[in-house]
């Protein structure tokens, strides 16, 4: 017979042995479902080098800010030069009598080679003075600091309601110019946004 002296240490030494042997079966098989951890490099698509969240972009002309742009989620491909963004945020600074600009869109792409920006998914654009702009897509353009697209477009302003297909929209004097199938309300009320 077995001292009771000896089955106190015994059976601590049964109870850790199970308990080290469980641990190890579950670190050894993961957690049910769950797909092994891939290496960083096998995460991103072989274009994209590397991704950010809120993420800023802004340039700079005669040494002031000209625009900034705030981005919830930015996949960076080096070699195509392309910034690809979600729930982007653009805002323009104010350009000598007239203010400022804000755009928002679902997504989009920059390009800092071409000075670029194409928003696409719920584009928003509001300047200071009330007006607002709302299509499907829109591509800002650095070099002659312009929004055009070829897409409807919903304009608001006080009493006035115009919808047309493509627009030109000048960032600096907010100067807009329709392209086709023009139609404008002017309501006796002030119309919401």
């Amino acid at each position: 017979m077995v001292s009771p002296v000896y089955i106190r240490p015994l059976l601590a030494l049964l109870v850790m042995a199970a308990i080290f042997g469980i641990a190890a079966a579950v670190l050894r098989s993961g957690p049910h479902g769950a797909s092994p951890a891939r290496p960083a490099s096998q995460q991103l698509p072989r274009n994209i080098d590397v991704t950010l969240k809120d993420a800023r972009f802004s340039e700079i002309q005669d040494g002031q800010v000209a625009w900034e742009l705030v981005s919830g989620r930015v996949a960076y491909d080096k070699d195509g030069d392309l910034a690809y963004l979600t729930g982007i945020r653009m805002d323009f600074q104010r350009a000598g009598s007239h203010g400022t600009v804000s755009v928002t869109a679902d997504g989009g792409e920059y390009s800092s080679k071409a000075k670029t920006v194409r928003l696409k998914g719920h584009v928003h654009v509001v300047t200071e003075d009330g007006a607002s702009f709302d299509t499907g897509s829109i591509v800002y353009t650095g070099a002659t600091s312009r929004f055009t697209t070829p897409d409807p477009v919903t304009f608001r302003q006080a009493r006035l309601m115009l919808t047309a297909v493509g627009m030109e929209l000048g960032v600096k004097n907010q100067q807009a110019r329709f392209f086709s199938s023009i139609d404008a309300t002017i309501s006796p009320d002030k119309l919401r946004k």
